[in-house]
């Protein structure tokens, strides 16, 4: 084909094909004598696509050669190798960043958000930044929104397809209030430090909060631009569920993970809860439950369901259903603090993001 094409095809520029193919890296498979066009094989996509994404994640050129020419083994051990590298580097700057932020006089006292329980704060941030994702064009929805209120923490992320939301209570009322939507990998990469911290003090400084620890060194977390989407308009609008069913979490996550399939249906009726396949074929799983309401067969992903199910605290899981293409809302049957929405899939569609998110 040719390098236009080939390009296309790829992900490569023509540049970089004719660079590749100066260096040795990706010769084409044929270049015409008398116009010196070059043609490529469709052999040669695997190897310019594994190149592309080598050099994506800012491997070397030589490093890269030798992972395209190595064994599967031996390819994977270089590639373990630079990422240990990358993750060295990036860890030596975030170093010597906060040595600069210092010099700048950045590290001055900011302003008190509150004061939190380190592995309280901990776990509500790894609970609730499972409803995140990373999308071209949206970074919002990797971001965790945090609103102070007189009395209460309010922790929100969603993907669009789930939005998870709960209520911390700190030992101590916040003095003001406070909203801001923080960088999610900034908070994943602070979860260690902050749940070994008894205490946690939340403060406001130019374009982030910084997470103060006694005893242990202060993390900083980015402010995100963008506008966090109006979860309030969205749990505004949900309606009251028809059908309700308390399950036990440990029953239902088993049936889960053992289905075979990408999707599931959760039947609810009567006799209880049912996890079933999509082609209706088999049985299922049935599971003990206390079901009120009408009967209900929903459709999830099972990408959407799982962590849905999986975050919720205590024993028994209490879902909430309001059709087969409304959301279902997923707590725990005792413990209301931590609450997980989870968009179903129609048949003949994907999860449909619900009025409020992007």
């Amino acid at each position: 084909m040719p390098i236009g094409v080939f390009a296309r095809r790829s992900g490569l520029t023509s540049s970089a094909l004719r660079f590749y193919a100066d260096s040795g890296l990706l010769p084409p498979a044929r270049v015409d004598p008398v116009t010196g066009y070059r043609s490529y094989a469709a052999a040669q996509l695997t190897r310019a696509t594994l190149l592309r994404q080598l050099r994506e994640i800012a491997m070397p050129l030589a490093a890269a050669e030798a992972a395209l020419d190595a064994g599967t083994e031996e390819a994977t051990r270089l590639l373990d190798e630079h990422v240990a590298q990358v993750a060295g580097d990036a860890a030596a700057v975030l170093r010597k960043a906060r040595v600069i932020r210092r010099a700048l006089g950045a590290d001055a006292p900011g302003l008190p958000i509150a004061t939190l329980k380190g592995p309280v704060l901990a776990d509500a941030v790894e609970q609730i930044l499972t409803a995140t994702a990373h999308e071209p064009g949206m970074p919002v929805l990797a971001g965790l929104r945090v609103e102070v209120g007189p009395e209460a923490i309010g922790l929100t992320a969603t993907d669009r397809y789930r939005l998870s939301t709960r209520t911390l209570v700190p030992p101590e009322p916040p003095p003001r209030e406070w909203a801001g939507t923080l960088d999610g990998d900034d908070l994943r990469a602070a979860v260690t430090e902050v749940r070994r911290g008894a205490r946690v003090r939340l403060e406001a400084v130019p374009h982030g909060v910084r997470l103060r620890m006694p005893g242990r060194e202060d993390r900083h977390c980015r402010l995100l631009a963008e506008d966090f989407p109006d979860h309030r308009l969205m749990l505004g609008s949900l309606g009251e569920a028809t059908t309700r069913a308390t399950v036990p979490k440990n029953l239902l996550l088993r049936a889960l993970e053992e289905h075979p399939g990408e999707h599931v249906v959760l039947c609810v009726d009567g006799h209880g809860v049912s996890v079933r396949p999509v082609d209706g074929e088999h049985p299922g799983v049935p599971l003990p439950a206390t079901v009120t309401g009408e009967p209900l067969r929903v459709r999830f992903a099972m990408t959407t369901l799982h962590p849905a199910v999986s975050t919720a605290l205590g024993p028994d899981v209490m879902l909430d259903l309001r059709g087969d293409d409304r959301p279902v809302t997923i707590r725990s049957a005792d413990r209301g603090d931590l609450t997980t929405l989870a968009m179903p899939v129609t048949p003949d569609r994907s999860p449909r993001p619900r009025r409020g998110t992007p």
